[in-house]
């Protein structure tokens, strides 16, 4: 296959209006009635405003396609530094979704360049996870024993100011050449205990339909290979991008798995919607990968209200990352205490299928560890204290063996300590305030007073 797989060009226009014939309005099909820019409710009434390709060649990709959209925006001098230095790529899709031309807005935030991308503590790197030592072959990142990462493109839709591969994903928009699929094919082959292939980026999907068939197809030729994943953000930020004639080709090579990167309740559009329903209806399993930032969603009302509506998508929350240690992202980084406390808040408000794991991306390309809140207060041979998020803890027994005596349970007393509930001595010990059924059968309050 020759030149199919390749980017999307590159020689886009300086600013949208030379790529429009506003002489010819066409259908809304995006009204974007509440966007911020008159220019983007206009922009959306042409008939290319659904065309992804249109999308991708009318990014804002500098200044003066910014200022062409938003009039009104006061770029600082860091705005324009970090532009010069990161990539700079917004489809006029996700612009429309800006509310507030300023930090307060979490669109804004995650797409616009600023000044503190340019400060740097010392412990943070290009490379955080030492990807490029796990790199046997161009493209194709090994480290866990039983599957690998394809780096299908460095271009994607819109340049995440938190990417954690911000050292190469848009300096030069290239996508994989026939030439390197063929040699990740015959790594794939010398190691049949590889099962799982994800295919990444930059974004795989926005590469033409027949360059994904050709690397899907590619890697479908390796036996040993059980899983194909595909990590993209286009449902996100270009959710045009999932045709059906996209989905239908994905369906082709099942088992296909996609994880997306949904990170605000803002993001979870009709339009998003929709393309999140073409992969489900086509059988393909959706696991959205959060990553926790700074003033964008790092509070647990924000993170429960974009979980409850991935759910009610068919987008399983898989994991909530920890941002990663890299250079350039120092200003949406969270304590770990922030993700373990809102870790801990959705334990019991929501069902177990909406709640993701939080992971740390070890350093040093340690891997990904779980980090959960302590649910294990203490310990003994014969009895494991447990707590719930409410504070209630509660005595687990451990199996018994022929030569143990069984506690004898005593009534629970004001001065019960863990030590009691350790030794089997009571069962549990709940606050006043931590009934966990107090909900049940009961007015509310309020009400009752009427």
């Amino acid at each position: 296959m020759q030149s199919a797989v390749i980017c999307p060009s590159r020689s886009e226009p300086q600013t949208i209006e030379d790529s429009l014939d506003l002489q010819k309005p066409g259908p809304v099909s995006n009204p974007a009635s509440k966007a911020l820019s008159p220019k983007l409710e206009e922009y959306s009434t042409v008939p290319q405003w659904k065309d992804w390709q249109w999308q991708m060649r009318n990014r804002l990709r500098n200044l003066s396609a910014l200022k062409s959209i938003f009039p009104s925006l006061e770029p600082d001098p860091g705005l324009v530094a970090a532009s010069e230095k990161f990539p700079l790529a917004i489809t006029p899709y996700y612009a429309a979704q800006i509310r507030k031309l300023d930090d307060s807005d979490p669109i804004f935030r995650m797409c616009m360049p600023q000044g503190k991308e340019l400060w740097n503590p010392p412990f943070l790197r290009e490379d955080p996870l030492e990807e490029e030592r796990d790199m046997p072959v161009p493209g194709v990142i090994h480290r866990y024993p039983d599957r690998v990462l394809l780096i299908a493109t460095s271009a994607c839709a819109m340049y995440c100011r938190y990417c954690t591969r911000k050292r190469v994903t848009g300096m030069r928009e290239s996508c994989v050449s026939p030439s390197r699929i063929k040699k990740a094919v015959e790594y794939l082959s010398k190691h049949p205990e590889i099962k799982d292939v994800v295919v990444s980026g930059g974004d795989p999907l926005t590469m033409p339909t027949d360059a994904i068939e050709f690397i899907l197809s590619s890697i479908r030729s390796v036996p040993s290979v059980e899983i194909i994943r595909i990590g993209t953000k286009t449902p996100v930020t270009l959710p045009f991008r999932i045709t059906d004639e996209l989905a239908a080709v994905l369906r082709k090579y099942h088992p296909v798995w996609v994880n997306t990167h949904f990170n605000h309740p803002c993001e979870l559009t009709p339009e998003a919607v929709e393309a999140c329903a073409k992969l489900a209806d086509a059988g393909i399993p959706i696991g959205n990968q959060t990553v926790l930032l700074k003033g964008v969603n790092d509070t647990p009302q924000i993170m429960e209200e974009l979980l409850r509506g991935l759910v009610r998508m068919r987008v399983r929350p898989y994991y909530l990352f920890q941002c990663d240690l890299v250079a350039g992202v120092e200003h949406f980084r969270t304590p770990l205490s922030r993700g373990i406390e809102i870790m801990e808040y959705l334990r019991g408000k929501l069902s177990g299928i909406a709640i993701p794991t939080f992971v740390v991306d070890m350093p040093h390309g340690g891997g990904k560890v779980p980090v959960l809140p302590d649910y294990v207060v203490s310990t003994s041979p014969t009895h494991t204290v447990l707590r719930n998020g409410n504070g209630m803890m509660v005595s687990y027994p451990e199996p018994y063996t022929e030569d143990r005596i069984p506690a004898e349970l005593r009534p629970l007393a004001s001065a019960t300590r863990v030590w009691d509930l350790a030794k089997g001595y009571v069962s549990k010990i709940q606050p006043e305030s931590a009934d966990s059924q107090a909900f049940r059968g009961k007015a509310d309050p309020v009400h009752e007073s009427e």
